[in-house]
């Protein structure tokens, strides 16, 4: 059983279905003030043949992630999996990003990870997967007007790593996904983020020459969080389509 935050769209939807697919049972994590329909999750989850509950969890708040991981237990007896996809967006320049818009963003993208994998973690059992997404954007590269993302998303990758040293006795696996560039409604936003054209552009600089589907980046967390991986905790697997081993030209 597996819980997944941030799953009203995007790469959470993709991993939701996903767990469907392979018989998985999940809580689909949504924001009050997500703008996105989780039932539409909901929907592809049951066409896939799978099961799943709607639960709604703001990750700045700790009680309401404990209420979020012991979903699972109340539901279906036990939880083994846990996603934390939920993240937000904010272009930011320097001068600009004061100290409430920096804490607000990492209450979200980075403690909010802590959070899910702190009570997931508490209500594991037995063995287990846990799976951060982080991004190319302060994973691998800097982004300008995007310095609290990119801290964030950089932080996420120590937090993996010393998570996964604590937990490894427990037989719990921690790790993180560095998706590049992918079509969802984050980066089609064209006032934090790309945009259509933006990412049409960004896809040309990509060996494989197109951004990603987030169904994509749902099999590599697949993967990370299945019995193929037993032997792999606290690593950051890129899934880019190329992008950061090509060299400049």
């Amino acid at each position: 059983m597996a819980i997944i935050s941030g799953a009203a769209s995007g790469i959470g939807r993709a991993v939701a279905v996903a767990y469907a697919s392979a018989g998985i049972r999940t809580v689909v994590g949504t924001f009050p003030g997500d703008p996105h329909d989780p039932e539409e999750t909901a929907r592809l989850v049951h066409a896939a043949g799978g099961e799943c509950v709607v639960h709604e969890v703001d990750v700045r708040d700790s009680k309401q992630v404990d209420s979020f991981a012991q979903r699972a237990l109340d539901q279906w007896g036990r939880l083994d999996i846990a996603v934390a996809n939920a993240g937000v967006l904010r272009r930011a320049a320097l001068a600009e990003l004061d100290d409430d818009a920096w804490d607000d963003l990492l209450q979200v993208d980075l403690t909010g990870v802590l959070r899910v994998f702190r009570s997931a973690s508490a209500r594991m059992a037995g063995p287990g997967a846990m799976v951060a997404v982080s991004s190319i954007a302060g994973g691998v590269y800097g982004w300008g007007e995007h310095v609290h993302y990119g801290a964030a998303k950089a932080g996420v990758l120590g937090l993996v790593r010393s998570v996964a040293v604590e937990l490894a006795p427990r037989g719990i696996r921690v790790n993180s996904v560095i998706p590049g560039y992918v079509v969802t409604p984050q980066s089609l936003d064209p006032v934090n983020s790309l945009g259509p054209d933006g990412l049409e552009r960004a896809g040309k600089d990509i060996p494989l020459g197109r951004a990603a589907r987030p169904e994509e980046l749902a099999s590599v967390i697949r993967f990370l969080t299945s019995d193929e991986a037993s032997y792999v905790t606290g690593q950051a697997l890129i899934a880019d389509g190329g992008l950061t081993i090509r060299m400049p030209a």
